[in-house]
């Protein structure tokens, strides 16, 4: 490799060649990806070969706005052959037309060390470079010795002194942004990237202060885990599961810029309406979704379910031909008694019982001296009088009937859950209003009847809200792939959050003890400045003293204003503008009831605006400013935030620590700048 320039200038010319020739590679190889055609084959192969080739193609997209490649690794010569192996590392993989690399993908294992080398272990690297940009182009880059003694360089005004923070790297986690969250492929850090790069076969649950990027690791880790795994994942799927619509929207763009466009993204309430025909129509109070959602449930309902399997009292009869062959009731009743305790789903059991009474009047048959053969038993086992006596001993059953008969009549239930059947109003099976945390128990129920499909990895994003049932759900969904598990036990705003990620861990059923599930936490926070994140961290002694203080690693401490006024809403409008004077995103968390008077005033005065209401974000208005319920706000992040009267937000809440909970959770979802605007006295823990 011929020596580098010396002047850092006409590096940086230098490496702007290198990015134009990755671009030009890049759209060589999609414009290879796009003649391809499906040549002899069947129709089916053709159109999945088709299919195929679109989602590559597509994968191959550049993006004009930002760089193919965002660090440079130098590894030193080995002993005796002088030639420095030099990689480009970025979010795709680029090479020519000889194949050889041009781009090296974030993902692949030679680009490890780019993220978690250093001066005490180089990883055999000599020099790390980090490359400033801006639209898309190269403007400054920075080196960082990790070999041999060498001169840090930098150009394009990014400097640093050798072993000191890098300022690209501080201005990149810093940046202003706008619109969806970005991946952090420039950024991660080696806690994360140990994170990220856990092998398939691990199941990760990570507690993670908030601005730690637990959110964002855990969408990088499913990247990796498709890279690494793509046969595998590709066969079974890869979920990424979120608190709600509005959360997913603002994160639904990560994996796309990364390559990655086949992972489907979900709600967890909209993952259990998926395997139900069921709509919410109804709403249960705080008590009785509590009690619905306890895992308890899943053994009423498991018993409810099994109870309609009866005991055989008289035998079966099965006339064949002139012959009528009898199984005596008592082995029936074996038969019924092996199969419940076999574990197997109860549509496939019930399956199974036809089989075992054809076999039982076919070895009558042979005992007799006829010779029937497999047709024989499949025909007996589909005849009318089998089919008539199974359903008399083991009916068919519905999700919908079942939990309609214990919520009707409380049957299986204790005493202290009798309260469901009190609220309950009268309902039948079909046409049914049921709640939400019905819809999380007709899912338990189907899937006691017919075993709910796994996928390879599902991707769990705060976790801490679930229900032990509705972690139930996502766990079975899971249950022969991994999952990686992302929350905050501070952050917990339901009546039945996590109390302990052990315990959330068995009922996604994985065991924290065994050696494929490991707890990780995470406590330097790279996306809240210290001033803000100490403000909240004020909370932290009474909604969760076991946890460590979070560590926020920024170099700018962030603005924070907090703001007495006569008027809340007033006060609201004039901090929004006042915070449209910094760049990127406003974020106006208000609470819930407040939304339309706040909506108003903003409009009165003129400030456009988008509603993030849980469900959707307006599209396109193309507005910096976004009007954010406080219970929706959990996972958002704006550059500014204008808080409207803490006091009134946590009030809201069932308790005194939810709602302060809710309240630690709105204090830090800025990334730059907090404004706290009441006319209401400030909770003690936050007025000291």
């Amino acid at each position: 490799m011929p020596a580098p320039p010396t002047d850092p200038r006409a590096e940086l010319a230098a490496e702007q060649a290198h990015l134009e020739r990755a671009r030009t590679e890049l759209a060589r190889m999609r414009e290879h990806t796009l003649s391809l055609t499906a040549d002899g084959g069947d129709a089916i192969a053709g159109e999945a070969l088709a299919q195929t080739l679109w989602l590559r193609a597509k994968a191959l997209q550049d993006d004009p706005g930002t760089t193919l490649f965002f660090g440079r690794i130098d590894r030193a010569a080995e002993p005796g052959d002088g030639t420095e192996e030099r990689l480009y590392i970025g979010r795709r993989h680029v090479s020519d037309g000889h194949g050889d690399p041009v781009v090296i993908d974030w993902r692949a294992g030679v680009s490890t060390p780019f993220y978690r080398a250093g001066t005490h272990d180089p990883m055999g690297l000599r020099l790390r470079r980090r490359f400033g940009v801006e639209g898309g182009q190269i403007t400054a880059f920075e080196d960082e010795p990790l070999g041999a003694a060498d001169d840090g360089k930098s150009v394009g005004g990014a400097g640093r002194s050798s072993g000191g923070a890098s300022s690209i790297l501080a201005r990149e986690i810093e940046r202003p942004r706008i619109g969806p969250m970005r991946d952090i492929v420039a950024t991660i850090q080696p806690e994360q990237d140990e994170i990220v790069r856990a092998d398939v076969g691990t199941t990760l649950c990570v507690q993670g202060a908030p601005g730690t990027g637990k959110t964002a690791v855990g969408l990088h880790r499913a990247a990796w885990l498709l890279y690494a795994f793509r046969d595998r994942l590709a066969r079974t799927g890869v979920l990424v599961v979120g608190p709600n619509r509005a959360f997913l929207e603002h994160v639904g763009a990560v994996l796309p810029s990364l390559g990655e466009i086949s992972v489907r993204h979900t709600t967890a309430d909209d993952l259990v309406v998926g395997g139900t025909s069921a709509k919410v129509r109804a709403t249960d109070s705080t008590e009785v979704a509590r009690l619905k959602g306890e895992a308890r449930m899943a053994a009423v309902l498991r018993e409810a379910l099994w109870g309609a399997v009866g005991p055989a009292t008289e035998a079966l009869v099965v006339p064949r031909g002139s012959r009528r062959w009898r199984v005596p009731a008592y082995e029936v009743q074996d038969m019924i008694e092996e199969l419940r305790g076999r574990g197997v789903s109860y549509s496939a059991a019930r399956a199974m019982l036809h089989q075992r009474l054809a076999h039982a009047v076919m070895v009558a048959m042979e005992r007799s001296g006829d010779s029937p053969d497999d047709r024989v038993q499949d025909s007996v086992a589909r005849s009318a009088p089998v089919r008539a006596y199974i359903k008399a001993v083991w009916p068919e059953v519905r999700p919908g009937a079942v939990l309609t008969r214990v919520l009707s009549t409380g049957a299986h239930l204790e005493d202290d859950q009798q309260a469901m059947v009190w609220e309950t109003p009268p309902r039948t099976a079909a046409g049914a209003h049921w709640s939400a945390a019905d819809l999380v128990l007709l899912d338990e129920l189907a899937d006691l009847l017919d075993r709910t499909p796994s996928l390879g990895h599902v991707v769990l994003d705060e976790a801490q809200d679930l229900s032990p049932m509705q972690l139930r759900a996502v766990g079975r969904r899971a249950s022969t792939g991994s999952l990686t598990v992302l929350g905050d036990l501070a952050q917990g705003t339901t009546p039945w959050s996590t109390a302990s990620w052990e315990e959330s861990l068995q009922h996604l059923g994985k065991d924290l003890s065994a050696p494929t599930t490991h707890l990780e936490e995470l406590v330097r926070g790279f996306r809240v400045p210290s001033a803000v994140i100490d403000f909240a961290a004020r909370l932290l002694p009474a909604i969760a003293p076991d946890l460590a203080l979070p560590e926020s690693v920024r170099s700018n401490p962030g603005r924070l204003d907090v703001i007495p006024v006569d008027d809340a809403v007033a006060g609201a409008v004039t901090a929004t503008t006042d915070a449209g004077a910094f760049e990127g995103s406003v974020g106006v968390i208000v609470p819930d009831l407040w939304m339309d008077r706040v909506g108003a005033a903003l409009r009165a005065a003129g400030v456009e605006h988008e509603v993030m209401d849980g469900a959707h974000a307006e599209e396109g208005l193309g507005v910096r400013v976004f009007l954010v319920p406080a219970t929706v706000a959990k996972g958002l992040e704006f550059d500014q935030v204008v808080l409207v009267e803490p006091a009134a937000i946590a009030a809201a809440e069932p308790d005194e620590r939810t709602g302060l909970r809710r309240l630690y959770v709105v204090l830090t979802r800025a990334v730059s700048g907090l404004s706290v605007v009441h006319a209401e006295p400030l909770p003690p823990q936050l007025a000291r």
